[in-house]
């Protein structure tokens, strides 16, 4: 059994969500969105190379030693599936490993609304899966393609950097391709994709503008696209798409998104109000006739007005969802505050006086 499961079976067991390991440094695990230190040595450079060496194998070994950073998936019957990031820094090597959830969450166990199930009945466009790292879109993304899989007769291609949670066939066939093992990059997986009668093509991540076409073709030509991006509000993913795009093909990214998106759920983890777990939390936006009008006639700025109003179409914002969960008990309030993007109307909730802003009381 490799040396470096000791850690992992560790982290696992703490709940924690990722585990980090690096030269001149002990242990450390992320605990509820806080790094907590493992009580252990500092790892020397020959100690954690000698322990991340072996869960390499050959090709993996010979791109690192390249001065390449490495991204890959780790299973190991003993203590489960991770996602790993490999990387060189100026005291030596790092690496970071996401636990992966030995079960695909349903969607009803991440207490998603329902109008992300609704998305999924559509047959074709795209729905984005928008938030900073580690914000849970990866686990959102898995529990849409579950739902898929088992309710829909489709064929469902994936694209991921790295594969993390492995679907089974159900109702669907479930094609899982990973970059740098199975494909170049994403817009190779694309192009292929298409030539592989799907029905539904999962984009782990819309990163330059060849995949963003792409993936814009895909659901122009009758296919459902799910795609993320680092963005982390509905009109901050529609700016980065139209940015994203050269001069001359700006107008042509709002037309599509006009007429072929779906909808974006943007989405932040909040520790929760007994401080033991995060929730995810999210802003939706669904293009309707309204939202569609504002991004083909360039006024993108003023959709938060619509989705502020828009809870009958199953829209709303990130501070009326936050709102939401702490009035019902189940964030934590000083967390949301800090999450919260007007932060005001979250003050007369707030626990910790040092989170807010301090007043001057100075007299001239």
């Amino acid at each position: 059994m490799p040396r470096i499961n000791a850690f992992l079976q560790l982290g696992r067991e703490q709940g924690c969500s990722d585990i980090h390991l690096a030269v001149g440094s002990p242990p450390l695990i992320r605990l509820h969105g806080e790094l907590v230190e493992i009580k252990y040595r500092e790892f020397s450079a020959d100690e954690l190379e000698s322990l991340v060496l072996e869960i390499l194998n050959d090709e993996q070994k010979s791109i690192f030693s390249a001065g390449n950073d490495l991204d890959f998936s780790y299973d190991d019957p003993e203590v489960g599936r991770f996602r790993v990031n490999l990387f060189r820094k100026v005291t030596g090597i790092g690496v970071t490993l996401r636990v992966i959830a030995p079960e695909i969450p349903k969607l009803a166990d991440l207490n998603l609304p329902s109008v992300v199930e609704s998305f999924l009945h559509d047959n074709q466009g795209i729905i984005l899966v928008t938030g900073a790292t580690g914000t849970g879109k990866t686990t959102t993304l898995a529990a849409m393609i579950d739902w898929l899989n088992r309710n829909r007769k489709f064929n469902i291609i994936t694209l991921e950097d790295p594969i993390e949670f492995v679907h089974k066939s159900k109702e669907s066939l479930v094609v899982q391709r990973e970059v740098g093992t199975h494909l170049r990059d994403f817009a190779e997986g694309l192009r292929s994709a298409l030539r592989e009668d799907p029905d539904v093509i999962l984009v782990g991540e819309l990163r330059d503008p060849e995949t963003i076409s792409m993936a814009m073709t895909a659901a122009e030509t009758g296919h459902l696209v799910l795609g993320t991006l680092h963005t982390t509000s509905a009109v901050k993913t529609l700016d980065r798409i139209i940015d994203a795009m050269p001069s001359e093909q700006k107008l042509q990214a709002a037309t599509f998104l006009g007429q072929h998106l779906r909808g974006v759920i943007s989405q932040k983890l909040v520790r929760t109000a007994d401080g033991r777990g995060r929730r995810a939390i999210l802003e939706v936006m669904v293009n309707t006739s309204a939202i569609a009008h504002l991004i083909l006639g360039q006024k993108i700025f003023q959709i938060p007005s619509i989705l502020q109003t828009g809870r009958e179409q199953g829209m709303q914002l990130m501070d009326q969802a936050l709102l939401e969960a702490i009035k019902a008990k189940e964030v934590d309030p000083d967390d949301a505050y800090v999450h919260a993007t007007d932060k005001k109307q979250f003050q007369r909730f707030v626990t910790n006086p040092d989170l807010l802003p301090q007043v001057n009381l100075a007299i001239s």
